[in-house]
Formats: structure tokens, sequence, C-alpha cells
């Protein structure tokens, strides 16, 4: 069964920072590629970042260029999730997911967690 769990969210002051984890089954570890994504209330999902499987290729959203480093480590099964510089803007649900890199790209996946809120006060 595939199933991806996250930890990490919490709550943290503008300018601080926050690295999410997310472990991955077998089956969802396996898939291309993983991802984060994040939905705020009242807005669409937003892929934050997006790695390809053995990490040749990765991608970032423009909103996060340069403030957070997605990263695998393919002997525990994990994705994670480096934000510095965190502004209120961040605040929302994230989440990981796996899917192939077309997929992830276009806002879609075959599999995801459940999420992390992260806020981030003024």
């Amino acid at each position: 069964q595939a199933q991806l769990h996250e930890s990490g969210g919490g709550v943290v002051q503008a300018g601080g920072s926050l690295r999410l984890s997310c472990t991955a089954s077998e089956q969802a570890f396996s898939r291309p590629a993983m991802g984060w994504f994040r939905q705020a209330p009242g807005k669409d999902r937003e892929l934050v970042a997006a790695i390809a499987s053995g990490g040749a290729n990765t991608h970032y959203a423009d909103f996060v260029k340069g403030r957070f480093t997605i990263a695998t480590d393919n002997a525990k099964n994990t994705v994670d999730l480096q934000m510095n510089s965190l502004q209120p803007d961040d605040s929302a649900l994230y989440y990981c997911a796996s899917g192939t890199w077309p997929q992830l790209l276009l806002r879609a996946y075959n599999y995801r967690g459940q999420g992390t809120p992260v806020t981030v006060s003024s």
C-alpha cells in the first residue's frame, strides 16, 4: 500500500526556518519523482518543489527559489524540504506526493500524504 507521512510543520516567525520531512512506503517512493505541494485555504494547490528519482533533476516554483531546498534519502525512503527565510505568504498545508515528472509539474500525482501545516507569523 502506498503511504506517505509528513512531519516538521509548525509555527515560525517571518524570516525563520523549518525542515519538513516525508517518509514514504516502498510503493510510493518507487515512483519516478517526489514533490512537495502546498495549499492555503481558498487557494489552488501549488507545486513547491520536485525531485526526480536519484536526484538528477530538481524543480522549484519561482516563489521559493533560493529559499527552499528539496532532497531525498534513498536509504531511508524520505524526501525533505528545507525552508528558509519564511514569509507569511508561505503559510499553508504542505504535503508530499509522488508520481511521474510530468504529473508533478502539472500539479498532479499518484500518491499523497495528509500534510503538515505551516504557519508563518509576521
